[in-house]
């Protein structure tokens, strides 16, 4: 088994959409970022590929790339899918967002639903949680969003290991 932690934070600001987990959440400011900046899918990512001992989203999906510009963050987290899947089985994933507002409550589900449908898992394999931060730091003044992720990954096992140049498996 190996375990990994995501982190990720953005700036809001008006004029973007809010996207958590994929979903498109109204509220009069959204969050700052080269890709939709979609934070909790970002904590995720970054989660999944530390504990495969890979490098991080900034590496793979570089913001000076033009091709990122704005993309779809659950779109990324089906290539790191497709990146490990041969190598581990994502076991669970626990989530909390920090963010003063808006209520994230009545967007749980859905978040939960297209992280997991990403990952090609049943959603009770994934939870999120939300909080605020009662009114401290860059989150509780409501300046940003930020979203940890803590990943459990089980290594797949070769259906046949080759042992020390004998010649069975």
């Amino acid at each position: 088994m190996r375990i990994g932690h995501g982190y990720d934070v953005h700036r809001l600001v008006p004029g973007r959409k809010l996207i958590l987990g994929g979903v498109d959440i109204p509220y009069e400011r959204g969050l700052l970022g080269h890709s939709d900046a979609d934070v909790l899918t970002h904590a995720v990512m970054d989660a999944l590929l530390g504990a495969a001992g890979k490098e991080d989203i900034g590496h793979l999906f570089p913001d000076k790339d033009p091709k990122y510009a704005g993309a779809d963050s659950i779109g990324l987290l089906k290539e790191v899918a497709a990146l490990l899947h041969k190598e581990f089985w994502v076991e669970y994933i626990d989530c909390t967002l920090l963010a003063q507002a808006p209520k994230l409550a009545p967007y749980r589900e859905q978040m939960q639903e297209n992280i997991s449908a990403a990952l090609g898992l049943k959603a009770n394999r994934v939870n999120i949680k939300a909080t605020t931060e009662e009114g401290l730091g860059f989150t509780g003044t409501g300046e940003g969003i930020a979203a940890h992720a803590v990943v459990l990954l089980k290594e797949v096992e070769p259906r046949h290991k080759y042992r020390s140049g004998e010649d069975s498996y």
